[in-house]
């Protein structure tokens, strides 16, 4: 791609993420949601290939649905109330239609049938991007709503979410739709808390993009896309893939990673809020999503194929390195022994 087309790209979709976790008024979170998605559908095709073009169809499909359901709702509520204040969201009608409208921008079960297939569809940085950076607007709106939503309908959704994310992650060999069934799972973790402690659902969301960077780096370093070929990078990269490894299971939430830090509080925070039930479900649920990363972290180190031991020395000779990866990997496997400063924070 033209760099300074990139940059155009790269820039919008700044200014967009921008404008929306900044503003207060509907039409202004609108037009910041709107940006950021004509700036990554080029970003989505710009492979040229028929996948690409077909997620970056279904991409804009979703989004366009998303943003008509969001304008109905804010229009609903400014008819009722007279506001177009985000955070004066109190028509029900308005409320449930926002809800429904971040779901199917977020990729929350029901509305997650888009997100598999445009990451499938996508290059891995831009995968990296949808499942980070392009969740954060969304995630804000809820936020800066969380007072008005429907705690019954959160809740549901989270746990259909968990249960799917987990249980259609099974039987996924492409990386990419493994992590996105991932995301859909961490989505149900982040949901389930938002009315109760808006703010834990913040840490969720950012303790999970610092583990997804280095996952979708490492990949795309060594341009890994599916679990019969993961299994050979380890004689190329054996640093790159130990540490990948301990990302896995961090992102799994074993202690004592990273990982374990946002689902060790939200678990107490239902408990606090007399949601033992809801919490025990969702703590088994994770159960689904731990045996397919243990999967992943079996193939990237303990599975060897069988090579001839010229060829593995000569893979040796080209070692990637990247410094990225180094400080994400670090960041998202060794934060848990800071776990006291950041509840002190919340």
């Amino acid at each position: 791609m033209n760099p300074y087309a990139s940059l155009i790209f790269s820039m919008s979709l700044i200014l967009g993420t921008t404008i929306t976790i900044s503003s207060n008024h509907w039409m202004m979170a609108w037009t910041g949601l709107e940006i950021n998605t004509l700036a990554i559908i080029p970003l989505i095709s710009k492979s040229h290939h028929p996948r690409a073009t077909e997620a970056a169809i279904k991409y804009f499909l979703v989004q366009a649905v998303a943003s008509t359901l969001l304008l109905f709702s804010s229009t609903i509520n400014a008819w009722h109330t007279g506001q177009w204040d985000i955070t004066q969201l109190t028509q029900p009608t308005a409320s449930l239609l926002l809800t429904a409208a971040i779901s199917m921008k977020l990729g929350l079960a029901p509305f997650h049938f888009w997100f598999p297939e445009v990451l499938q569809g996508s290059s891995p940085i831009t995968a990296l991007l949808l499942s980070t950076m392009m969740k954060l607007p969304p995630i804000t709106i809820l936020l800066l709503t969380s007072h008005s939503l429907n705690p019954t309908l959160l809740a549901t959704l989270a746990i259909l979410s968990a249960a799917l994310g987990g249980w259609m992650g099974l039987n996924q060999t492409q990386l990419r739709k493994i992590l996105a069934f991932s995301s859909i799972s961490h989505l149900g973790w982040m949901t389930i808390i938002l009315v109760y402690n808006p703010k834990l659902t913040l840490l969720t969301f950012y303790l999970y993009c610092l583990m997804t960077i280095p996952i979708f780096l490492t990949i795309n370093t060594t341009k890994t896309l599916k679990l019969t070929t993961m299994m050979t990078s380890w004689a190329k990269t054996p640093v790159m893939n130990a540490t990948l490894m301990l990302t896995l299971l961090s992102l799994a939430g074993l202690p004592p990673l990273s990982g374990f830090l946002p689902k060790w509080l939200i678990i107490q925070e239902l408990t606090k809020q007399e949601m033992a039930p809801t919490a025990t479900i969702i703590a088994m649920l994770s159960l689904l999503g731990l045996f397919f990363y243990l999967r992943l972290a079996y193939h990237s180190t303990i599975t060897l194929p069988p090579n001839p031991t010229n060829r593995i020395k000569q893979w040796h000779i080209n070692k990637p390195t990247n410094t990225q990866i180094a400080i994400f990997t670090s960041l998202s496997t060794l934060l848990l022994p800071l776990s006291p400063l950041i509840l002190a924070t919340l």
